[in-house]
């Protein structure tokens, strides 16, 4: 079964393996198949479901809200965002103003069928809307019991520091950052996690697996997998920046310390970043229930010292760390 972990200095506590619903809900699986993999997760004892009112353009919420119907909302704990475009795309239909802040909260309410979220997060940092303005609407939705706590996603440490000091003066907390994070990608270890961790903040990673390239199923100058996410217009792109030779080369040989600690490869990849003391929870995505019950397999697994050393030596110079990414992956206009 999965452990809990606190989010941040709070008292919350969530499953360190999470679902999510990214790329799958509303669009690239049927919902039937969709809510068994929520029931799958919910066997194998998550309660920590993540999503956003921009998967599918406000479907993924639906779905997840129809998949959760009947559980007890108390011994759940769901998360959702807000910054991307949703519906028609209109002026006001993206970002962090007060206007699309307090509009998105009630249609995603509405969509996940409840009256609060545990955490309402800040999909990305809006360069375009006042620090305070967004911070106050993120309070007021607090103080109106919408949500309990705030979070934020892929922010730098200068950011979260500046809305975790606003939070406090507002009465409200900020307990969560969640940015990707992999053994290929470590971008978030030289300043968000050391900053985070003294602001009493977690991290919630997405893409722990890299897009599936950690699952060993591809291969230097090898076919891509039908159907796999390299081959889908809606995954491709970001999977592109793993996808060269040396870095596929380079998780091939992780294979050894996989059969070594008895794990599969997407097994290994999903403790590996729960090994990060202030990570709380780890993002996984299913489009078939089975590979929820995989997935769970990483939790609780301690990966001892001299392989987490073999690891980094196996990917070498593959990895990116440059904590200069997370701002320029930044969206600069809306």
């Amino acid at each position: 079964m999965v452990n809990y972990r606190h989010l941040g200095r709070s008292g919350l506590k969530i499953t360190e393996i999470i679902y999510g619903n990214w790329l799958t809900h509303g669009s690239q699986v049927e919902n039937e198949v969709a809510t068994q993999c929520v029931h799958a997760a919910l066997d194998a004892g998550i309660t920590t479901f993540d999503t956003a009112d921009v998967y599918a353009n406000t479907k993924a919420e639906q779905v997840l809200g129809d998949a959760l119907k009947g559980q007890r909302r108390e011994s759940l704990e769901i998360l959702t965002k807000v910054y991307w475009p949703t519906g028609p795309g209109g002026a006001n239909d993206t970002g962090l103003s007060r206007k699309h802040i307090m509009e998105s909260i009630a249609g995603s309410l509405r969509r996940l069928g409840t009256d609060y979220v545990d955490v309402y997060q800040a999909h990305r940092y809006d360069h375009h809307t006042p620090l305070e303005e967004t911070m106050q609407a993120f309070a007021d939705i607090v103080h109106q019991g919408k949500a309990h706590y705030i979070g934020v996603s892929e922010w730098t440490a200068d950011q979260i520091r500046a809305g975790h000091a606003l939070a406090s003066d507002l009465g409200i907390s900020l307990v969560s950052s969640q940015p990707q994070y992999s053994m290929l990608w470590r971008v978030i270890e030289p300043e968000v996690v050391p900053t985070s961790a003294e602001l009493g903040v977690s991290q919630i990673v997405w893409s722990p697996i890299a897009q599936g390239v950690l699952t060993g199923k591809y291969t230097p100058g090898g076919e891509l997998p039908a159907g796999s996410r390299a081959t889908d217009p809606s995954g491709s792109k970001m999977i592109s920046r793993f996808m060269r030779d040396e870095v596929l080369e380079r998780v091939q040989g992780l294979r050894p310390v996989a059969d070594e600690l008895g794990l599969s490869m997407a097994q290994l990849a999903v403790a590996w970043v729960l090994q990060n003391e202030n990570v709380a929870g780890a993002i996984i995505g299913a489009s078939r229930p089975e590979q929820v019950v995989e997935n769970v397999k990483a939790a609780g697994v301690q990966i001892p010292a001299e392989l987490m050393t073999r690891i980094d030596e196996v990917l070498g110079d593959v990895v990116e760390r440059d904590a200069g990414k997370t701002a320029a992956e930044q969206p600069t206009s809306r």
